[in-house]
């Protein structure tokens, strides 16, 4: 039996709840932040370090932000003690930059507030609820990826089908 389409009333009431979903993890991340001193964006960038194959540059690229204010954002790290610097040894043009003892220490607590917050937010919810979440968030971020991919065009009438995409599933487990 087909579905009955949604009305514009409930579809702006789900918009509304996802804005309020998105504007509390926002919160919290900046709450979590700030429990070790660090804005939003130092911490991310501090995880970014941590990762092997971290280069400023291509860090800048895929968050849409100028090289210079990573070089601001990892300087204040550095003044902070929670990064290290050293020329790489397989390019000298390049630093390499590594979290510290102190960074290291900064990212474990920061992970161990997070999956608290985790265990006493999500928890709360069965399986079959989150499952339904699951399906629901991954198609609608497929829609809206593919309607933005197009421009914008119109793709009314076509439901996304739900791959379950890795970058959904990285995408979930980003923020809590």
């Amino acid at each position: 039996m087909p579905q009955a389409a949604a009305s514009d009333d409930r579809i702006h009431r789900a918009i509304a709840a996802l804005q309020r979903v998105a504007d509390a993890f926002a919160l919290r991340r900046r709450q979590l932040a700030a429990t070790a001193s660090l804005t939003e964006a130092q911490w991310r960038l501090l995880q970014e370090v941590e990762d092997e194959d971290f280069m400023p540059s291509m860090f800048a690229r895929r968050r849409e932000c100028t090289p210079a204010a990573v070089s601001r954002g990892l300087r204040g790290l550095l003044e902070a003690g929670l990064v290290g610097t050293a020329v790489s040894a397989a390019d000298r043009r390049q630093r390499r930059y590594r979290p510290t003892a102190a960074g290291r220490a900064v990212l474990r607590r920061l992970r161990e507030k997070r999956r608290r917050a985790i265990q006493a937010v999500w928890r709360r919810f069965d399986a079959g609820e989150l499952d339904a979440f699951v399906r629901f968030a991954t198609a609608l971020s497929e829609s809206l990826e593919s309607y933005a991919s197009r421009g914008g065009e119109s793709g009314r009438g076509q439901r996304p089908r739900n791959t379950g995409s890795r970058r959904s599933r990285s995408a979930a487990s980003a923020s809590a």
